[in-house]
């Protein structure tokens, strides 16, 4: 079972185990009773037909030989669909089996037809004496599967990230020009402040080079809001977001908003080749997002980036 402290990675291996308990059974017994009518295209066909009632999830089954190449038609809960003869051999689900298993769920992949994620599970059929005959493959629309779908949750550590080549490569030969919020920044920091501390504003990005900000606030989570410099350097501007207790849900501390906000002032000014273009902070999830002039972003516990300090910065930006 998955659980809300699982990493991406962890949650999606949870959901492959589910999974796979789910399918490698029905598959293996489908491969045990195709063997007596192998090679027999439409007892295949009926064959597959009354496995797919035990298998509402899946999209269709079909069988291929040795070389992958397919000995019956896609049988679907609709019917029958062209298939036959096609050669798999080349597709991710074909490629990705190994000698390890007779059973196999392939990773998922962009379905030809549908263009759709999607995955297989293969099933090895073999005869009375072990020899292999060929494959069972059963294909799933990955939105259709019946999975716990938790969300997992996103990691709380520093991750950097580097940017455009071509941006790290002409670093040196850029200096920072004065933006209008670079003029206007103490009040476009004390408005901001105000809006996340008391209007419900939980995540800010602020564009310091294209002196603009955007914004998402509790009351309606599912939108952004655009803010121009003229609205930044207006603090009438808090009148249209209704007094919002600060959420007590928050990893940042109401206490610390205004100590990273004036965080990003420093590393706005730093220097004049390597600066900061813009600043993300979310107070749900803790996490501080830095894109630098050499296009390198860095995501980061806002405690941990607090503890920075200005030297540290000049050291790793040209990263």
């Amino acid at each position: 079972m998955n659980t809300s402290k699982d990493t991406l990675q962890e949650s999606i291996a949870h959901q492959r185990e589910a999974l796979t308990s789910l399918l490698q059974e029905p598959l293996q017994r489908l491969a045990t009773q195709c063997v007596p009518v192998w090679g027999d295209r439409d007892r295949l066909d009926a064959l597959l037909r009354e496995a797919l009632k035990a298998l509402p999830y899946c999209k269709h089954l079909y069988a291929l030989d040795a070389d992958a190449v397919q000995i019956s038609d896609n049988v679907s809960h609709d019917g029958l669909q062209e298939g036959f003869g096609r050669n798999r051999s080349k597709r991710p689900y074909m490629r990705e089996i190994t000698a390890s298993t007779d059973f196999f769920l392939s990773d998922a992949y962009i379905s030809l037809q549908g263009r759709r994620p999607s995955l297989t599970a293969t099933q090895i059929v073999r005869d009375a004496a072990g020899a292999a005959l060929g494959f069972v493959g059963a294909y799933f629309g990955l939105r259709d599967l019946p999975l716990t779908r938790e969300l997992y949750e996103e990691p709380r550590y520093w991750r950097q990230i580097k940017g455009d080549p071509s941006i790290r490569g002409t670093v040196f030969h850029q200096t920072r020009a004065d933006s209008e919020m670079d003029q206007q920044i103490d009040t476009v920091l004390g408005v901001v402040t105000e809006l996340m501390l008391y209007h419900g504003v939980y995540h800010v990005i602020l564009h310091f080079s294209s002196s603009r900000a955007i914004v998402w606030v509790m009351q309606d989570p599912y939108r952004y809001r655009l803010l121009d410099f003229s609205e930044l350097i207006d603090p009438d501007i808090c009148l249209a977001y209704p007094r919002t207790p600060y959420p007590t849900g928050a990893q940042v501390p109401s206490e610390q908003v205004r100590a990273v906000l004036e965080a990003f002032r420093t590393l706005r000014f730093m220097d004049e080749m390597f600066y900061l273009r813009s600043g993300t902070l979310n107070i749900f999830n803790g996490l501080v997002g830095l894109t630098f002039s050499c296009d390198g972003s860095h995501y980061i516990p806002y405690d941990e980036f607090l503890r920075k300090d200005h030297d540290f910065w000049i050291g790793i930006t040209p990263n």
